[in-house]
């Protein structure tokens, strides 16, 4: 049963890791540095994963300012204890995992506590001024095949019928990577009765077949009144029929499931009872909501697999698009596709920002889309309409035998403009020597390369952007005074082929064993996939030119890119002293930005283990300091009492699809006393 605790690399390695898987006027911004300091009074938590539930990461804090930003120290630091390092292992009480951890916690605040999750699921209360640990509740989640080893988040819930002091009024939940959805009592940890069968809704019912490690779920569920929405993630790659990717909503109370919306093609409808259609897109990052509408925000995957689709025969309708639901429905009141008949994995792996979009008459509310592509979507929030003009481009065609008819045509925003280059040619290539800058422009004279939306080919096919964006889960901050939204981008290029099935299961047959290197079956398909970053044969550095990470703020209302930095440098993937020659390059990253009412952005994400300040205004780089770990993790801030000092909370735990250095700190910065 779970138990409650209560307490008296080189460059190579980053590439190895990933291929295991995967001009507005500044014045115009908004305000000084200063604005509405009221520093000595204002008090503000974190209550939900994206800062509030529309996700803006923006916070009204503003005692740590870019004149003192510098002057930042450790506060506290909280070891979870949960730690595989790379290569997998045995844990006792959890079996074998074959994964990693990978701590991507972004904690929230309720009072004068934090809550967090671990990457074995456990759910931990912190003293948020101290770190000292409250309580720890371990569902006992079974690591046995798991592939990611992850847990972005947790929600909060207060039951306003509930009396004073009474058990579970204030609830977290917390789903698993073993697909269940569970109910603690904030104060101490236990499970809520009252919630599905003693605190534990089981996710995997009506799913069907599930294999090991191939569902559950990775981010915070999101809270809309008294209901309880969630997604899940499904595996890539794998099979046509994967496990559904159903979102289903719950009564935060009871655990009775409310409703059901699967991504089925329109005029179908989602079973009540019974089993889900198998291989629907997929919900996997965070969910937004808009309380005062009644709105839930879905950004999707693809229809499984990911980059075939000759079987889907119009499944994939609501594929890589965000869709509006009702709250209390669950019924489609809007969607927009970001890309049609997706065949790159190019699905909304960032969180739908809510925001206000400003204009001459007056705010409109506005949701923004973030992409893999680097493609930026400002679309009304009521009608899903485009705010900022979009326009259907021609793209390249010929897709491998079986396929279904492509798209002839994908929207591309023109404001705000693409924050991804879109074309990569042998003349493009990049190495840091001239032997390694020919072999990179061999291998992109050997693949098809017609630019973004070149379609996956057995001859072998440049993915550029990459299949990690671009923008991923990370999502974007908001920051409304300044009239700016800051995001960071990644720019590594993969390689991808098509490989015949009959070529596929000799390998097989040769090896005794199916191939996990750089290759998916796609088990139903005439292809499996062959998958991996596009790097220089040597030094394993990307063929593309660099920056391969940039931090990019652009200006609400008109859509230009205000300023754009390269983000992070080489340090843990090139010697000394050469990482300190090239300095700040700009380097793969995942995770996001969180920006302050002062004028500060902080964000961590990068390869090098730094959490970094910039000045949200001009993007200057204001101060950094180094993690004991990978920072693959949105930090947040907060302030408990209106005497104490603000903090900036990261995890620092590694990303096993980056090959940065795992941990199990939660780390607390604060201004000196």
């Amino acid at each position: 049963m779970p138990t409650v605790i209560c307490p008296s690399s080189p460059l190579f390695r980053l590439m190895l890791g990933l291929m295991v898987v995967f001009s507005g006027a500044l014045a115009g911004c908004g305000g000084d540095d200063d604005a509405g300091a009221d520093a000595g009074h204002r008090i503000a938590g974190w209550p939900v994963y994206g800062g509030d539930a529309g996700g803006q990461r923006h916070s009204p804090l503003d005692q740590i300012t870019p004149d003192n930003v510098d002057d930042l120290e450790i506060a506290w630091t909280y070891h979870t204890g949960d730690l595989i390092a790379a290569g997998g292992g045995e844990v006792a009480g959890h079996g074998s995992s074959v994964a990693s951890t990978t701590f991507q916690n972004t904690p929230i605040l309720l009072g004068d506590t934090l809550y967090i999750c671990s990457p074995f699921n456990k759910v931990i209360a912190l003293d948020a001024e101290s770190g000292e640990e409250r309580w720890k509740y371990d569902p006992e989640v079974d690591l046995e095949g798991l592939y990611l080893l992850n847990c972005r988040g947790v929600s909060a819930w207060k039951d306003s019928r509930a009396r004073a002091g009474e058990i579970c009024s204030t609830r977290i939940f917390t789903g698993t990577i073993d697909g269940r959805l569970i109910a603690l009592d904030s104060e101490t940890g236990r499970p809520c009765p009252q919630f599905g069968e003693g605190g534990t809704v089981d996710l995997t019912e009506g799913i069907g077949d599930v294999r090991p490690g191939e569902y559950g779920v990775t981010s915070p569920p999101v809270v809309l009144g008294d209901r309880i929405v969630t997604g899940s993630m499904v595996l890539d790659n794998r099979r046509v029929d994967a496990p559904s990717g159903v979102v289903r909503a719950y009564s935060a109370r009871t655990g009775k499931r409310l409703w059901a919306w699967s991504a089925l093609v329109p005029g179908d409808e989602t079973d009540e009872i019974g089993e889900f259609r198998r291989g629907t897109s997929n919900a996997w990052t965070a969910l937004s909501a808009d309380p005062e509408r009644n709105l839930v925000f879905i950004p999707t995957g693809n229809t499984s697999p990911d980059y075939f689709g000759g079987h889907r025969d119009g499944l994939d309708y609501y594929s890589s698009s965000i869709i509006a639901l009702d709250g209390d429905s669950g019924e489609v009141v809007w969607n927009y596709q970001t890309v049609h008949h997706d065949v790159w994995d190019y699905d909304i792996g960032a969180q739908p920002v809510l925001f206000d979009f400003p204009t001459e008459t007056g705010s409109v509310p506005g949701v923004i889309a973030a992409t893999k592509m680097g493609h930026l979507f400002f679309l009304d929030r009521l009608t899903g309409e485009p705010l900022l003009p979009v326009e259907e481009r021609r793209v390249p065609g010929h897709a491998v035998p079986g396929e279904a008819e492509l798209s002839p045509t994908q929207p591309f925003p023109i404001k705000p403009p693409p924050l991804h280059p879109a074309e990569l040619g042998p003349e493009d290539a990049f190495g840091f020597t001239p032997w390694e800058k020919a072999a990179c422009r061999k291998l992109i004279e050997a693949a098809r390369s017609d630019g973004i939306f070149t379609p996956p080919s057995t001859q072998g096919t440049i993915q550029y952007p990459g299949m990690v964006g671009g923008l991923n889960w990370g999502s974007l901050s908001v920051d409304a005074g300044r009239r700016l939204l800051i995001v960071n981008t990644q720019r590594i290029a993969t390689y991808i082929r098509m490989v015949p099935r009959e070529e596929y299961d000799a390998m097989v047959e040769e090896a005794g064993f199916a191939p996990t290197f750089g290759f998916e079956p796609q088990a139903g398909t005439p292809y499996a996939l062959e998958r991996r970053p596009l790097l220089s044969p040597w030094l394993g550095a990307p063929c593309n030119p660099p920056p391969w990470g940039t931090l990019v703020a652009v200006d609400l209302a008109t859509g230009d890119i205000v300023w754009e930095v390269p983000l992070g440098n080489t340090r843990d993937l090139a010697p000394w002293p050469i990482w300190l020659i090239l300095g700040e390059m700009g380097v793969p990253n995942l995770g996001g930005p969180i920006t302050t009412a002062s004028g500060v952005t902080f964000i961590g994400a990068t390869t090098d283990a730094y959490v970094r300040a910039f000045k949200t205004a001009t993007g200057e780089m204001l101060w950094k300091d180094r993690l004991p770990a990978g920072g693959q993790a949105t930090p947040m801030t907060y302030r408990v009492t209106p005497e104490g000092k603000q903090y900036m909370v990261i995890a620092a735990g590694g990303h096993m699809l980056l090959g940065t250095r795992t941990g199990d700190s939660l780390i607390a910065y604060a201004l000196p006393d």
